[in-house]
């Protein structure tokens, strides 16, 4: 990752969208890798027994899927990637590579501007009816799907492939 000596690139604040947000103090190309997502790395298990103390109604999570086996729990030695609020149109993207998280631009950033990347939490079978409503977007994006969680499965058409999301958060697994 090359680094621009002349000020960070980013900061934490207030979001208008949701708690704090992370924003571009100076303009970021398209295709950089911005900040690494780094906490406690647990299985899934563990990641699933911590979320079970937390209401069914709290959708703050610091929890991010790296494969079927690791949990990232940025609630534990996380750092500012942890602060990027989730985005229907967003401007960056949660990049795997080597069991690592990067957020990356997928755009140029302007300096001011909110980090943002689709978190397309996973759903679970047992998820309550009000599910969307817990994990409620609050983007205010034209494009807004009105929920953090990845759209919901529709029966296969024939004749046409169904994109599978291979990055994301998820609640606990």
């Amino acid at each position: 990752m090359k680094r621009d000596r002349r000020k960070p690139m980013i900061e934490v604040r207030q979001s208008p969208v949701h708690g704090h947000g992370v924003f571009a103090l100076r303009r970021i190309r398209r295709g950089t890798k911005i900040i690494e997502y780094v906490g406690e790395r647990v299985s899934h298990e563990e990641a699933d027994a911590r979320c079970g103390d937390k209401h069914s109604t709290d959708n703050h999570t610091f929890l991010f899927t790296v494969d079927q086996k690791i949990v990232i729990d940025a609630g534990i030695g996380g750092n500012e990637a942890r602060f990027i609020n989730h985005g229907c149109d967003p401007n960056c993207e949660s990049v795997i590579v080597g069991k690592r998280v990067f957020i990356e631009a997928i755009r140029t950033i302007r300096p001011g501007e909110e980090l943002a990347y689709d978190y397309r939490i996973g759903r679970d079978p047992d998820d309550a009816g009000d599910i969307d409503a817990v994990f409620a977007c609050r983007c205010g994006a034209v494009s807004c799907r009105g929920s953090m969680l990845e759209p919901p499965k529709r029966g296969r058409r024939r004749g046409s492939a169904q994109r599978r999301p291979t990055r994301g958060t998820s609640r606990a697994s």
